[in-house]
């Protein structure tokens, strides 16, 4: 496994725990604020691995595209990504 790769898995078994936590605050009914703030934290720890993987496919996936003449489907992923980030 490529370094990325084990570094985003980890960050996802983190984020993992980070859910259940969410699923135990709910069944003990905590603090609305409190739920609300740990959401908010998954929701930044998910954007963060996003992040990660569009830096590596552009890094990768897209110069190689480009490198052999593909440029149009380079442009139409990355536009299809950058989309995605902004919902």
């Amino acid at each position: 496994m490529k370094p990325t790769t084990q570094r985003l898995v980890r960050r996802l078994k983190i984020i993992e725990g980070q859910v259940r936590g969410l699923e135990e605050m709910l069944a003990k009914d905590a603090y609305c604020i409190d739920v609300i703030t740990q959401t908010s934290a998954v929701k930044q720890a998910l954007s963060g691995v996003e992040d990660v993987l569009m830096e590596n496919h552009l890094r990768t996936c897209v110069v190689d595209q480009v490198k052999k003449g593909k440029e149009r489907t380079a442009v139409g992923e990355i536009l299809k990504v950058y989309n995605l980030k902004r919902r």
